[in-house]
């Protein structure tokens, strides 16, 4: 005769506190699993401001890619930058250089490092040739030294300026209503997280209800578009970089 094979005890006959710690486990490596991923791979950010029409609207939600640009660890400042450099007129997440501000901003790379940019006669100027960009809101002018920050602060004229080793010149695409290098320096590399891989969600509300911190304004908004589906900018979803 065959030997009978041992069942498993059924699912009822576990004590629950056994269940309980067996579920507990399970959660705690999903989100041990999710943070990694969410550290190391990508994450998500919406865009607060105008400073990148009309590439990227107020509203925008992205999934940025931090493969090989930055990692961090879960619930700390402590970052490390990987071996990826941005390209020219690549788009870029960088934590900002603006002493006390903490968010994340986002910007296209101009300049790149030992490179010289100027502005003049409304264009940029890269080593003296005259930068293509087909994506900028109007002309591109110079800083106004009264708005200088972080490494301009204080100074008067800075063009044509050199980006130095490890820094990236960046700018905002609406050239009129972008804080951006112009203002502030150059970038360094060690602030560079990631690049924006897609838009997976788009809604038209108020510019304050994005802005950091503004949690009760996010949930309205999110709520409205439940409500309201022609809030959802539908033909910018799933659009890839």
């Amino acid at each position: 005769m065959k030997a009978e094979k041992k069942q498993k005890p059924e699912e009822a006959n576990v004590p629950v506190k056994t269940r309980i710690r067996r579920e507990i486990i399970a959660w705690f490596w999903v989100g041990l699993a999710f943070l990694s991923i969410n550290g190391a791979v990508g994450q998500a950010r919406v865009i607060p401001s105008g400073s990148m029409e009309n590439t990227l609207l107020i509203g925008d939600h992205l999934v940025m890619s931090r493969i090989g640009y930055d990692a961090g660890i879960p619930f700390t400042n402590v970052h490390f930058s990987l071996w990826r450099n941005p390209s020219r007129q690549q788009i870029v997440i960088f934590r900002p250089v603006i002493a006390g501000e903490t968010s994340d901003v986002i910007k296209r790379v101009i300049g790149l490092p030992g490179e010289t940019v100027d502005i003049r006669e409304g264009s940029v100027w890269i080593n003296g040739a005259r930068l293509r960009e087909n994506y900028t809101i109007g002309p591109t002018e110079r800083g106004d030294p009264t708005m200088f920050r972080a490494a301009f602060e204080g100074q008067r004229d800075v063009f044509p300026y050199t980006v130095p080793p490890g820094c990236f010149f960046v700018m905002g695409d609406n050239r009129g209503n972008s804080l951006d290098s112009r203002f502030v320096g150059c970038i360094p590399r060690s602030h560079i997280v990631g690049t924006p891989v897609m838009i997976y969600m788009s809604i038209d509300a108020p510019p304050d209800s994005w802005g950091s911190g503004s949690i009760s304004g996010r949930v309205f908004a999110y709520a409205s578009a439940l409500l309201h589906p022609g809030e959802i900018r539908w033909r910018r979803l799933f659009r890839l970089f």
